[in-house]
């Protein structure tokens, strides 16, 4: 069951496990664990097909059982819906070799072989499911370490990025989170040697978000308490916060929430920070700062990714510098600015809101391993013009006004150079967006992020008023970044 629940965790759309083995074997018994664990389900009815041939259920993966030890001919699989239920879900295979060479390449073998009073599972494979399963079996010897071995895993919450995280729950223990954080995979060069993810000092190990965690609770911030760690594999045992977040059930922003968001910007913006954090001995964390290198490559993603896709051709030359020229222009216009530790990703789904406590310590802080020193004005931004939700001019206003009422009261504030670094960095943080969130549609597979291309714009054209950003505001009326695609 154990096993079951680790393929679970690791099946995506497209996986074809093949399951073998002799009768009394596993298979089923393996197949239903996997099932009710991508169900979330430990009740659910998983009969065996053996007299169907083939069960289908809307797990989280959508997931397809065959037994075909009653097919007849390899060519009556497809009469059975193979290979088309690969195209959003995977299936699970007993008597594959009843299947001929109608499996793909890509099919993962599990088999099964009586060994004294268990089983032996031995899994072979060379796709990319194949290393998915083997680094989730690699996390089950890491919760053996933590000694949360028999853990029961189930999904949490997947992100834009290739992190993923589990809830483990083991007897008259508090439910913990698994956290799946890969070493990043850099990518080709784009720029003087470097790639994208290097020049924007996004985080490429779990070490940034251990260094972040530990200099945000030393300022008794709300950040999860980390139990285990394995830097080297890039999994974490952390505690859990809660579910609850900053929006109702419906989806809708909860005022008092953003503004004790805003308060906390407002405390953290008042203190020093260190941009260098012990991680384990001898290995720091270096955070990094959000140079203009990082700026302008950030806000590029609109002319690489969102305007051809808009536009229907790529961005020419001459628009490629007239890009770089305005934003130069406007990014001038902050040197000097307040800077601090900036978390980088402040929007709704990273805070958690708690409240049986009090003060700051309602809000649980996540999702902050790409944390870089920068101007204070960007985390502001990020959470008033929040990309995931519609936050309404005055709710925006309100929000911003908390924050630089928190600041007044702590002391000496520059409002009017903070509200010039607002619109800024706004503009900055929303033209990434659009690019990332048509990268994430083209290049990732994730189209789910383009609902909120909308709003997006909307934010921009607010931001876009500010004198500060003539030169781009200019520029996009021009390049039609604004305007609604056909």
């Amino acid at each position: 069951m154990r096993f079951g629940e680790d393929l679970a965790m690791a099946l995506r759309p497209g996986d074809v496990l093949a399951l073998q083995g002799d009768l009394g074997a596993g298979k089923t018994t393996l197949a239903r664990a996997l099932i009710r664990a991508l169900a979330n389900d430990l009740g659910l009815d998983v009969p065996s097909p053996t007299f169907t041939l083939v069960q289908s259920y809307e797990t989280r993966v959508p997931v397809h059982h065959f037994d075909l030890y009653r097919l007849s001919f390899a060519e009556e699989l497809e009469e059975l819906g193979f290979p088309d239920v690969l195209k959003d879900g995977a299936a699970l295979i007993e008597w594959p070799e009843r299947a001929g060479d109608r499996l793909p390449e890509t099919a993962i073998t599990i088999e099964l072989i009586h060994q004294d009073e268990g089983r032996l599972a031995r899994v072979h494979g060379e796709s990319s499911g194949f290393e998915r399963i083997a680094r989730s079996l690699a996390m089950r010897d890491f919760l053996e370490s933590a000694g949360w071995g028999m853990a029961s895993r189930r999904h949490f919450v997947g992100d834009a990025s290739a992190r993923s995280y589990e809830i483990v729950t083991l007897t008259d223990e508090e439910p913990r989170v698994l956290m799946n954080s890969p070493r990043l995979v850099l990518g080709p060069p784009v720029r003087d040697g470097k790639a994208y993810a290097e020049i924007a000092h996004t985080a490429q190990t779990v070490a940034a978000f251990v260094g972040v965690d530990k200099l945000l609770r030393e300022a008794e911030i709300a950040a999860p308490e980390i139990h285990a760690r394995d830097l080297e594999q890039g999994f974490l045992l952390i505690e859990h916060l809660g579910t609850e977040g900053l929006l109702t059930p419906a989806g809708a922003p909860i005022a008092e929430r953003y503004r004790l968001v805003a308060e906390l910007l407002a405390f953290m913006h008042e203190k020093r920070w260190p941009d260098r954090v012990a991680v384990a001995p001898g290995k720091l964390h270096i955070v990094p700062p959000f140079d203009r290198d990082a700026m302008l490559i950030e806000a590029e993603l609109l002319i690489d990714w969102y305007l051809p896709a808009i536009r229907g051709r790529f961005t020419e030359d001459g628009e490629r510098k007239a890009f770089r020229d305005a934003w130069s222009a406007v990014l001038d216009r902050i040197d000097g600015t307040e800077m601090t530790l900036m978390l980088r990703d402040v929007q709704s789904p990273n805070f958690i809101w708690r409240e049986d406590r009090e003060g700051f310590d309602k809000l649980g802080v996540v999702d902050f391993q790409d944390a870089l020193i920068g101007p204070s004005a960007y985390d502001v931004a990020s959470l008033a013009l929040d990309p995931r939700v519609t936050l309404e001019p005055a709710f925006e206003r309100a929000v911003v006004d908390a924050y630089i009422s928190a600041r007044i009261s702590a002391g000496d504030f520059a409002q009017a150079a903070f509200e010039e670094a607002y619109a800024i960095m706004g503009a900055q943080r929303h033209s990434k967006i659009l690019g990332i969130f048509v990268r994430l549609d083209r290049r990732d597979g994730k189209p789910y992020y383009l609902k909120h291309l909308p709003r997006i714009r909307d934010y921009l054209r607010r931001l876009l008023v500010h004198p500060a950003l003539a030169e781009v505001r200019i520029l996009y009326d021009r390049l039609g970044v604004l305007e609604e695609p056909a």
